[in-house]
């Protein structure tokens, strides 16, 4: 009786008497196999604790059956209820998951695909706020298709799954607006981020545009995605006079919360905020936190999904997807 931690396909086929050739017809699913074969087969898989080698299956089919999953930061909670929703969907199509964390570094990005791209994975999906230069010439060199999650690519050459960012930050507005506030702070990343220059600040203008609120640049502020810079840029943005506040992170939206209450801001009375991702963060705090309404899970579900399409030369009519968005009315608005 062979060792169940080594058997291999010699062993199976040894066992069955059986060429290897039928073995291995058998683990791909190939229904070239007589049923009685067949079950002699899986019969001695099971017995030995035969587990086909992924590598090895990968060189024969020009498939590893691996994806590739490039994370700015996997501890944060926005990342990673997309990162819930891409697993799920590729276990369902029998794919394994690959994660890599970059912590945004440009450089660090472009190794992870290229690391990826040599363990010959599938596909690759990418998470981050920003596509630097030197990234989509590494993406566009890699021989697999790659697929955008909840981040934005300028030009719109890649697949891509988002909200409306646009539209979402002018709704927010448009909710403070409507409860009387005219100088509206807005905190994102880097301006010079596409989802931040192009997408957010555009939607927060067009609000500002169809009130007739004039833009006021001392009422931007960019900050890192954190609480503790939540609480650093509080500060600064009381010193504009503005009451209200529209934040791209939870846990920046938090840090400003409770710096104000620290410093006898009554919320929302005084000051009202609304978040951009409706993370856990925005309902265990008091009061909870408005937050545009992110289908987090789905995001990553459908960049998933639509990435199986792509290893499988399927065609796919749209590639940039926006997924509808909400605003989820909670305790820092008045309503």
């Amino acid at each position: 009786m062979q060792k169940k931690n080594s058997a291999t396909i010699y062993d199976v086929a040894h066992r069955v008497g059986v060429s290897l050739a039928t073995v291995s017809r058998v683990v791909n699913g190939n229904s070239n196999v007589r049923d009685s074969t067949k079950r002699k087969v899986l019969d001695a898989i099971e017995e030995l604790g035969y587990h086909p080698n992924a590598v090895a299956r990968g060189l024969a089919s020009k498939k590893t059956t691996t994806i590739g999953v490039v994370m700015p930061d996997i501890t944060d909670v926005y990342y990673s209820e997309l990162a819930r929703g891409i697993d799920d969907v590729a276990n369902m199509y029998h794919y394994d998951v690959l994660l890599t964390n970059t912590d945004e570094d440009p450089v660090r990005e472009t190794m992870a695909v290229n690391n990826l791209a040599s363990k010959q994975v599938d596909g690759i999906i990418f998470m981050g706020n920003e596509l630097d230069h030197e990234v989509v010439n590494t993406i566009s060199g890699v021989n697999a298709p790659v697929v955008l999650a909840g981040s934005v690519d300028s030009e719109k050459k890649l697949p891509s799954v988002n909200i409306d960012y646009v539209e979402a930050i002018k709704e927010a507005m448009e909710a403070v607006i409507k409860n009387g506030h005219d100088r509206v702070a807005i905190v994102t990343g880097p301006v010079e981020h596409a989802i931040n220059g192009m997408h957010r600040l555009v939607g927060y203008k067009k609000a500002l545009e169809e009130a007739q609120i004039e833009f006021d640049d001392s009422l931007l502020f960019s900050t890192h995605q954190d609480y503790a810079a939540g609480l650093q840029v509080a500060e600064k943005i009381l010193a504009t006079g503005a009451t209200a506040a529209l934040t791209y992170d939870d846990e920046v939206a938090v840090g400003i919360m409770n710096y104000l209450r620290d410093h006898g801001k009554k919320i929302p009375e005084d000051f009202e905020i609304i978040t951009s991702n409706d993370t856990k963060f925005t309902i265990i705090t008091r009061p909870q936190v408005t937050s545009i309404g992110q289908p987090k899970y789905d995001i990553g579900a459908v960049a998933m999904r639509m990435l199986t399409k792509l290893m499988n030369n399927e065609t796919i009519e749209l590639t940039q997807v926006k997924l509808p968005h909400t605003l989820e009315r909670r305790g820092t608005t008045l309503n």
